[in-house]
């Protein structure tokens, strides 16, 4: 009895020990004959995946670039020894062009990333460090970990390689033709891959899809001036205001966009323009009034104003003054999404402002106590 126990147990332990031991090559086969590849065919996409040194196997039944290369690999062969011709090698071939059309569709409908296991090669990385900001890097290769070069800022080493190990960081990414992504994880190492300082990030997946970069609002009290403008007409974007406007006060403020409060009732949809200075600089912003709320007890409006024109100085302006009461991780994570959504408005050919260069921590915020008086009303024909 003791001895067939015994045996049962060691059976068990060999078990396991098999299943540890080719836990890869038995996913890689279980998924190959769900994607319904013969076994044959199977074991020769394994063999192609250890001849072309691919870490991940199982990128072979995901990756689009991988499986090309699997492809090339297949034809080359076949060309070599002579069996390019044979019914059996363009069954093959073209069983692995319709998995490869059947990927590309998957892709297209699902639009998604759910693991950094199948970013690729090449992909443009932007990293933050805690403490000492925004970094650009690329991947150089995808296998246990991701191997990416050593982190730069604006093209300078800042962080020493081995000065990284072991720290948690944030990676944005604009993948192309899908999405922009974030997620968290930690550098596991550092060292030389392909002649190039690099740095080792674990694998996550933990992704989650990057929000396009949303304008930041700061709380603020500055006087402005509240002009109407003639809809009948084309706007001068380049002219300054000499008469006074319409007292009112702008209690937050974007780039694109203020809440402003005025005395009286306010109208919708009432395009206006209001002119202000931050720092003795000039602003002017043109716009249209998206929504109103009234205080009827304290016969006062607040204005949802949102910006259909400002020039560019202007606008840098407000963000350098929005910018430099922010938080040091929210600059930063805001400045790694500007640069993502940058990189997917320049794959449209479309060129963004470069946000990164607008902080200014060495000037303290602005705040002004100012009196409101002069109530306006929106009750007349202006529109």
């Amino acid at each position: 009895m003791f001895t067939v126990l015994l045996i049962t147990a060691i059976c068990i332990i060999l078990f396991i020990r098999i299943l540890v031991v080719f836990q890869v090559q038995i996913q890689f086969f279980m998924m190959g004959q769900d994607q319904g590849f013969k076994f044959n065919e199977i074991i020769l996409l394994w063999k192609l995946a250890k001849e072309a040194e691919i870490e991940e196997p199982l990128k072979l039944y995901v990756s689009v670039p991988t499986l090309n290369m699997a492809i090339s690999k297949v034809i080359m062969n076949a060309k070599e020894n002579g069996t390019e011709s044979l019914e059996s090698t363009q069954n093959f071939i073209a069983k692995l062009y319709d998995y490869r059309t059947k990927i590309d569709l998957e892709h297209d409908s699902k639009k998604g990333l759910d693991s950094t296991k199948y970013l690729e090669k090449g992909q443009r990385l932007r990293i933050i460090l805690k403490g000492k900001g925004v970094f650009a890097s690329e991947i150089l290769n995808v296998g246990h970990e991701l191997i990416i070069q050593l982190p730069l800022q604006k093209n300078v080493r800042t962080v020493e390689p081995g000065d990284w190990v072991t720290h948690d960081v944030s990676v944005y990414l604009w993948r192309k033709g899908d999405a922009g992504y974030v997620f968290d994880t930690r550098v596991t190492n550092a060292g030389i891959f392909q002649g190039q300082s690099v740095i080792y990030l674990a694998h996550t997946n933990q992704l989650e899809r990057a929000q396009k970069r949303k304008s930041v609002r700061s709380a603020c009290q500055i006087y402005a001036q509240l002009y109407f403008i003639d809809t009948t007409a084309e706007p001068n974007y380049d002219a300054l205001e000499v008469e006074p406007g319409y007292k009112c006060l702008l209690e937050d403020i974007s780039e694109d966009g203020a809440m402003i409060r005025i005395g009286g009732l306010g109208r919708q949809n009432v395009k206006i323009k209001i002119q202000f200075d931050i720092d003795e600089r000039i602003i002017i912003m043109f716009g249209i009034i998206r929504a109103v709320e009234f205080n009827q007890q304290a016969n006062q409006s607040r204005l949802h104003f949102e910006c259909l024109h400002i020039e560019k100085e202007m606008k840098n302006k407000i963000l350098e003054f929005i910018y430099r009461d922010l938080s040091e991780d929210k600059k930063n994570e805001l400045t790694a999404l500007a640069e993502v959504e940058e990189e997917s408005l320049a794959e449209n050919g479309v060129r963004d402002v470069d946000y990164s260069e607008l902080v200014n921590p060495s000037v303290e915020p602005r705040s002004e106590e100012v009196d409101f008086e002069e109530p306006i009303s929106f009750d007349g024909d202006a529109s």
